[in-house]
């Protein structure tokens, strides 16, 4: 099929490229020149494992373009998705401008029928907003279909190419059949395709995430309150996740949950329920219990050096990771940014080290924190280490090489990844989340 994606953020680039990758002709759009230029000579923006390999392939095959002309995409494509940004309001909503607009610069290029398809995230009522913008602009008849994406960031092409579920919200039978026929390939293993109306489709990822987000938030209350009781929070974790009717998944306590979907649309599902009268209290106290465990560390930093004021003045304190998660280089929300500010607050000296996120974390702190090449050199002459990332490379360091790089040797991770008695038998003070 001749697809148009618009937007080539990290939906938008992985749906083009995964897209491109199963056969079909896409183009990709962006207004950015700079930025359609660094694709076209294989310059990716961003961090994503996999992602870099399928665009260059498909570039080079010519199934996969990039362009500043959206008028010319859609008119040579048969489906174009909206794949732009939905950043969140003052007010916790989510800003549609840029959306709309695309959908209006979509009807003014309009050659024929076409399939507007709503890949961002966007709260209920999106698409029938959508369809009103387009129908104001062109007299060419078109669909329009919500479709939601559940890709994880450091895994999304995987998530895209094998996914768990396709959700299409339709208004016509047309669309539904074009869409089925344009995923199939992505469901050859059984994972269903699930067609519905676009109120209850634009639903869906809200309520994914929000469940996983409550997850989170449940388990770091849960440890909290095993450093009460001197329970293990492990221990717990295991013993709950051993029920069927819950299990595994998002059960892990830390620091808080960041990322540009968790924090939005958790917010977002908050609004738009108060927007219809509806108070959701329970996505209310996830929202506040994420917001106070970001602080967790700094309350275990300040109760080992002392509450007295400025008593982490001119100390040096490590930071291992700045991106919200692994295997990505986004720090939107990220628990760093939090604990690097409150580092700061309070007159210490920072020294962070993350494999991926270094040149965004840049642009955050500027020159107000130092920049390590490595683990090992952000540890140098520290008088602690905040573990925030659980990068991979930091579940097997060289603690004896740790320990005679710091001031003083000092552990506190907020991801858990150590036994507590065998860091401790190496020599350190260690804290961890939820833990004796």
């Amino acid at each position: 099929m001749r697809i148009a994606v618009i937007g080539t953020g990290y939906v938008g680039l992985v749906v083009g490229a995964c897209f491109a990758e199963n056969g079909n002709e896409v183009v990709c759009v962006d207004q950015d020149s700079a930025k359609v230029r660094g694709l076209r000579r294989g310059k990716i923006p961003i961090f994503e494992p996999g992602l870099e390999e399928i665009v260059t392939h498909n570039f080079a095959e010519k199934r996969l373009s990039f362009t500043l002309d959206l008028k010319k995409a859609v008119r040579k494509s048969d489906i174009i998705f909206i794949a732009v940004g939905t950043p969140m309001d003052e007010d916790g909503s989510a800003d549609l401008q840029h959306v709309l607009g695309a959908a209006r610069e979509i009807a003014r290029a309009m050659n024929g029928y076409k399939v507007i398809v709503d890949k961002s995230t966007v709260p209920v009522g999106t698409a029938e907003l959508v369809r009103e913008a387009i129908r104001r602009e062109t007299t060419h008849p078109f669909s329009v279909v919500s479709n939601p994406e559940f890709l994880k960031q450091g895994a999304a092409v995987e998530d895209f190419l094998k996914p768990d579920r396709v959700v299409l919200g339709v208004n016509d039978q047309k669309s539904a059949d074009l869409m089925v026929e344009l995923y199939r390939p992505f469901t050859r293993t059984g994972a269903p395709i699930m067609v519905m109306d676009c109120p209850s489709a634009e639903l869906c990822k809200y309520a994914a995430n929000a469940m996983l987000a409550t997850r989170i938030s449940f388990m770091n209350e849960i440890a909290n309150v095993c450093e009460l009781f001197g329970a293990d929070v492990e221990m717990v974790r295991q013993a709950v996740a051993t029920d069927r009717r819950i299990g595994t998944a998002f059960l892990f306590p830390g620091v808080g949950y960041g990322g540009s979907c968790f924090p939005k649309d958790v917010q977002a599902i908050v609004k738009f329920s108060a927007d219809k009268k509806y108070k959701f209290r329970v996505l209310e106290a996830v929202e506040a219990v994420n917001a106070t465990q970001k602080q967790r560390l700094l309350v275990k930093l300040d109760r080992f050096f002392g509450k007295r004021p400025k008593a982490l003045a001119g100390k040096t304190i490590a930071v291992w990771g700045l991106a919200f998660k692994p295997r990505t280089d986004d720090m939107r929300e990220a628990p760093a940014i939090p604990i690097i500010k409150g580092l700061l607050a309070r007159g210490a000296k920072v020294q962070a080290y993350d494999p991926e996120a270094r040149e965004v974390a840049r642009g955050i702190f500027g020159s107000s924190i130092t920049y390590s090449s490595n683990a090992y050199t952000a540890v140098t002459g520290a008088d602690a280490l905040l573990i925030v990332t659980e990068w991979s490379e930091f579940r097997e360091p060289d603690f004896a090489r740790i320990k005679k790089a710091m001031k003083q040797p000092v552990i506190f991770d907020g991801r858990n990844l150590y036994a507590p008695a065998a860091v401790r038998a190496l020599g350190f003070t260690y804290h961890s989340i939820g833990r004796p």
